[in-house]
């Protein structure tokens, strides 16, 4: 840029002036904010203080048995091996023993254990759960103490008359040494002396529930969060405090006139320089947009135009107008053209909506002829088509087959391969094979025309109407849900199968359950379980649970409302990511006239 431009650019004759107004009234709001009141600082920190010690008790909660836990770590501290800032990453310690423990008992889910199931476990393995969880607690805890820049945070068990600490954990920065020594972060057993003033905060805090105390350059807030063994838990928080100063009142109120005093006249001086160099030339652009507005005459606006000439930024602006007053006509006509273009897409994607809906089973009650068992189910793509499907119907007058899938991916590769899928799925089916072989058939077709290496989880069973069986197989899909009669909905936990169109050959394996009068089977894609709201947080299995058991005598199609409904309230308004697809089988029994 030449340097008269830049000694005539509007941003530099106004920059001076607000440079020194900066200047002024950063220097002035340096001083107030140094001289904080005491009280509002206290107040703020001991909000945040809260706030984070109910992020570390729900990270404690989380774990059903963290009761049990904290009684464990405090009575064996010595004989656990824990591994200490370690991110659960494959080939870690932690990683390791979670394989170990998943070897010796398939299928556990450590996170969701009980108290009750730890307990019946042998000695060693409550030991290895124990360091297990213990590493992922002490990973959370870090990132809590990162993410709020908190000084000390740990937990530790005291009793009466409290001048002892025993730590439970501590969070800890990148590269900290953890041991027992002095300003080390502190391991699972060490016991402190506690000063006098630390010994009367922690009992406030177990009799008020939560106790903000000074500490000199320090303030330390406890929180209570448990009582083990007649021992309390506090959750412990330090935060460093300086440059509180006892005036912080009066001269905060002396800074604030004086830098509102500067910056009204300061502010006034600007106005006068942008009136004359910014407001009356951006009035006549105005005019003339509006003149193009109205009158669509890009020659008569790009003549006027041309007399705003000023040396700046807004020079620049009316050229730019101008230049867009001639482009516009053009741009009207694109977009005209690119308007008709998304229609036609849109009503593409419209009609394949339709056709995929109309593939799908959808009138009920599905067979309003059989009194031996009600059928619903509901299909809800995250887009326009989707990948998710399910299908049921009458192999013979005794044989009801009914299948619930979810292909990979979104959109339309997804709602082809899923018509595909469905098609040649139900093709083996009517041929009365048995569930294995129609996923083995299913599979071995599907890989031989796969280009995109695209796949589909199923989950496929036969219902023999006279008896009650229920022969089923599962190629990599989610585990059904079923409730007996007199009981609340569980989760079979079937063997999987490898999800179809894998690799050519795979086998699967056929299973059996008993359906009594009055057993429902509920099956679901992974929309459900992993349905999330807008922290990312996500609905879960046991949530789906709760909602199916909900109304314990309801039909088919009350549950799956209960479900939606449920999924709806937790998501809120949060996007769709994942198609929503569920269907509940109802066995009533055997037609009595048939018998």
């Amino acid at each position: 840029m030449r340097k008269e431009n830049i000694r005539n650019s509007l941003l530099l004759q106004v920059a001076l002036l607000f440079l020194v107004a900066t200047l002024a009234i950063g220097a002035l709001t340096h001083i107030s904010q140094r001289r904080i009141s005491a009280g509002t600082v206290t107040r703020g920190v001991e909000g945040l203080a809260e706030e984070v010690a109910g992020e570390v008790s729900l990270s404690v909660r989380e774990y059903p048995a963290w009761q049990w836990l904290l009684s464990y770590w405090y009575e064996h501290p010595e004989e656990l091996d824990i591994d200490y800032d370690e991110e659960y990453l494959p080939g870690t310690r932690t990683e390791e023993k979670c394989r170990t423990l998943a070897d010796k008992y398939p299928g556990i889910q450590l996170r969701y254990l009980d108290a009750e199931t730890l307990e019946g476990l042998p000695e060693e393995d409550q030991k290895l759960c124990a360091e297990i969880i213990y590493s992922w607690l002490i990973t959370r805890i870090n990132q809590i103490k990162r993410s709020h820049q908190i000084d000390f945070l740990f937990c530790v068990l005291t009793e009466p008359p409290y001048d002892r600490q025993f730590f439970l954990f501590s969070g800890a920065d990148p590269g900290a040494v953890r041991g027992t020594n002095y300003e080390e972060v502190y391991i699972l057993g060490t016991t402190v002396q506690v000063e006098e003033s630390q010994r009367e905060a922690m009992e406030n805090a177990v009799a008020k529930r939560s106790h903000l105390a000074d500490a000199g350059s320090y303030v330390d807030f406890y929180s209570y969060l448990d009582s083990v063994d007649g021992h309390d838990i506090l959750i412990g928080i330090t935060y460093s405090l300086q440059g509180l100063q006892t005036n912080i009142r009066t001269q905060t109120r002396q800074g604030t006139i004086v830098a509102v005093s500067f910056l009204l006249v300061l502010s006034s001086l600007s106005l006068i320089l942008i009136l004359a160099y910014v407001i009356r030339p951006l009035r006549k652009v105005q005019q003339n947009i509006r003149l193009f507005k109205d009158s669509k005459d890009s020659e008569a606006v790009t003549r006027n135009l041309a007399r705003v000439r000023p040396h700046n930024e807004i020079g620049e602006l009316s050229r730019n107008v101008s230049d867009l007053a001639q482009e516009l006509d053009d741009h009207v006509r694109r977009i005209a053209d690119i308007t008709a273009e998304r229609q036609r897409v849109s009503t593409e994607l419209d009609m394949a909506y339709h056709i995929q809906e109309g593939m799908l089973p959808s009138i009920f009650p599905a067979f309003p002829d059989r009194n031996e068992f009600d059928i619903y189910a509901a299909n809800d793509p995250a887009r326009e088509v989707g990948g998710d499907f399910y299908d049921y119907f009458l192999i013979d007058d005794d044989h009801l087959c009914i299948e619930i899938a979810d292909v990979s991916g979104k959109g339309v590769p997804a709602a082809l391969f899923m018509m595909a899928s469905k098609i040649i799925l139900a093709n083996n089916a009517i041929q009365g094979k048995d569930p294995a072989q129609i996923l083995a058939d299913t599979n071995n077709a599907l890989c031989a025309n796969n280009p995109e290496e695209m796949f589909v989880t199923v989950w496929l069973g036969i219902l023999e109407i006279s008896t009650g069986k229920l022969t089923a197989a599962n190629a990599g899909h989610e585990y059904p849900a079923i409730k007996r009669a007199g009981e609340g909905f569980e989760l079979v936990r079937d063997r999987h199968g490898i999800v179809l169109g894998a690799f050519e050959g795979a086998r699967f394996t056929s299973y059996e359950l008993q359906l009594e009068p009055g057993t429902e089977l509920f099956l679901y894609t992974d929309g459900v379980p992993e349905a999330s709201d807008k922290e990312g947080k996500m609905f879960g299995i046991q949530s789906m649970l709760a909602a199916l058991n909900a109304e314990p005598c309801a039909s088919p199609e009350t549950l799956l409302e209960n479900v939606r409904s449920t999924v709806d309230g937790f998501s809120h308004s949060a996007e769709q990511f994942d198609d929503l697809t569920m269907l509940c089988l109802e066995y009533l029994g055997p037609d009595p006239t048939l018998l």
